[in-house]
């Protein structure tokens, strides 16, 4: 029985690097996979996370990408100031399903802006650069929030979660500043709340923040606004 254990072990030894690097991608998969399938709705279309009750955003990163977002530039080969490095492919590790159907060149990893690669056909959104002079970026996803979302969203938990919650709270929460900027825009200007035509350039930008305005969303901040 001893000799058996010992010839299994000496197999595991002789196992190629390759094959075993290729079980650990696949053990990683299913568990993305299973973190994905755990992240429900509610009522209103909003993801719920348990553990972020807070954070509500309308669009899952695939929605996010298959929309038509970031100019199609998000994964594009970049230098990172922040961990003094290169990247390149790093859309790879994203699910297959969420890039079926676009054209990763222009859709996903270009080096080029395209305004018309986006939703609205509208350029919006500061360059690299500028976030890592501010300091939003963190060594962990040096291209920056969607980033952070899109391993969020697979299950991936760290400690610059609750910094990430909160910086789309300001921006796509209840009271987040493009959020209401936009309500009170559709509120004046007296159309629709999905109207494309009204400020095409802030719907693009909450976008890429993973929130799409609903009308449930904009009748209750038409409450606060202010008609001039």
């Amino acid at each position: 029985m001893e000799g058996k254990w010992k010839q299994r072990d000496a197999g595991r030894r002789r196992c190629p690097q390759g094959a075993a690097e290729r079980r650990q991608v696949a053990v990683k998969k299913r568990k993305e996979r299973s973190n994905v399938s755990s992240v429900r709705r509610n009522h209103n279309g909003e993801l719920i996370f348990e553990d972020f009750p807070e954070f509500r955003p309308n669009m899952t990163p695939k929605e996010v990408l298959q929309a038509g977002s970031f100019g199609g530039t998000y994964f594009r080969p970049i230098y990172s100031s922040i961990t003094k490095q290169n990247y390149e492919d790093v859309w790879k590790e994203l699910p297959e399903d969420w890039l079926e159907g676009l054209d990763i060149a222009k859709q996903v990893a270009s080096s080029t802006y395209c305004e018309d690669v986006n939703t609205y056909g509208m350029k919006c959104g500061g360059s690299l650069e500028m976030w890592e002079s501010s300091g939003w970026i963190v060594p962990q996803d040096p291209y920056g929030w969607f980033q952070w979302y899109c391993r969020f969203y697979q299950g991936r938990r760290s400690d610059d979660d609750e910094r990430q919650v909160g910086r789309w709270m300001k921006c796509a929460g209840p009271k987040g500043r493009w959020r209401n900027n936009l309500i009170a825009k559709v509120v004046r200007s007296g159309r629709a709340f999905d109207n494309m035509t009204v400020s095409p350039v802030v719907r693009q930008t909450l976008q890429h923040w993973a929130y799409r305005l609903t009308r449930e969303d904009c009748d209750a901040g038409a409450r606060r606004v202010t008609r001039k």
